[in-house]
């Protein structure tokens, strides 16, 4: 039987699928409101109202309309600040996946498609890489080069490559030998011409579900360096910064907690349920299971 008409005869799986989309559409409801942040009648994310302090969600006690999702010991709206938060969270998350893809893309098709020394001295890189512990290296870059956007970047970038390279070099090389490819070599195509016109068009549905699968893995790195104060710099608000705030009212102020650790569960899972959708969808292999 054939994948779309089992689904549509088993109600189980039909409400499977309709699950897996609810973070998908909760992801894609956060990147709305974070892209209009400034179109929305919100506090500032740096506005203070002492008058309410600590102040619950609108559903609780003591909670004002004023601010619906509370307020943190300063008196900074939550709301605001988690939304101006997964702005920064997104748009690094997009920054760092593009430059990690473009360099592990890049190293992978060379490597795949020269093969010899070249290709086994990459490996040994990709895989000295891959060994690192990311928060470690992370604190350490941050420790010699200081806390800042600009760094945060480029650790998370340098570390990350090596994932995409890893993957699509196994690609490259079960393209290279494909009957097209030999054919393109034998004709005296040009090494970049066939990079670039054969093997790449041939590899990127396994980029950008890679690329969609590490956006969540970029969001937990940033939010824990974040939460460890060697992230993205106050007083900008990030998801990490705000629950490690609100350690120290944890157990007077949970919301404070919950509603960014919320956040970061949502964009993560997410971001993950669309890049197997997507694989699904573009590998004609698991098109119809």
């Amino acid at each position: 039987m054939k994948g779309p008409d089992r689904v549509a005869r088993d109600p189980a799986l039909r409400r499977g699928r309709e699950i897996l989309w609810v973070p998908v559409f909760l992801l894609g409801l956060i990147l709305v409101i974070a892209v209009s942040a400034d179109l929305l009648p919100l506090w500032g994310p740096e506005a203070i109202d002492l008058n309410n302090r600590l102040a619950p969600p609108v559903l609780f006690a003591g909670g004002t309309h004023t601010h619906p999702f509370g307020t943190d010991a300063l008196g900074r709206d939550v709301l605001s600040r988690l939304i101006y938060g997964a702005r920064m969270s997104l748009l690094l998350a997009a920054v760092i996946v593009v430059l990690s893809a473009a360099i592990g893309t890049v190293v992978a098709l060379l490597s795949g498609y020269y093969g010899g020394r070249f290709d086994a001295f990459v490996s040994r890189i990709v895989d000295a890489t891959l060994a690192m512990p990311i928060i470690f290296v992370a604190l350490l870059f941050a420790v010699i080069a200081g806390p800042g956007l600009f760094n945060l970047i480029a650790a998370l970038s340098l570390l990350m490559w090596a994932r995409f390279a890893r993957v699509i070099r196994s690609e490259v090389l079960r393209v290279k030998a494909l009957d097209f490819v030999r054919r393109a070599q034998v004709t005296g195509c040009s090494t970049a011409r066939i990079l670039g016109r054969h093997i790449l068009p041939n590899v990127l549905n396994t980029v950008v579900v890679l690329s969609t699968i590490q956006v969540g893995w970029v969001i937990i790195a940033e939010s824990s360096l974040s939460f460890l104060g060697v992230g993205i710099p106050p007083p900008t608000p990030s998801w990490g910064s705000q629950i490690a705030e609100g350690r120290e009212n944890m157990q007077s102020a949970w919301w404070l907690i919950v509603a960014p650790g919320l956040c970061i569960a949502i964009a993560v899972a997410g971001a993950t349920l669309l890049g197997d959708r997507l694989r699904d969808r573009l590998d004609p292999n698991l098109r119809n299971v």
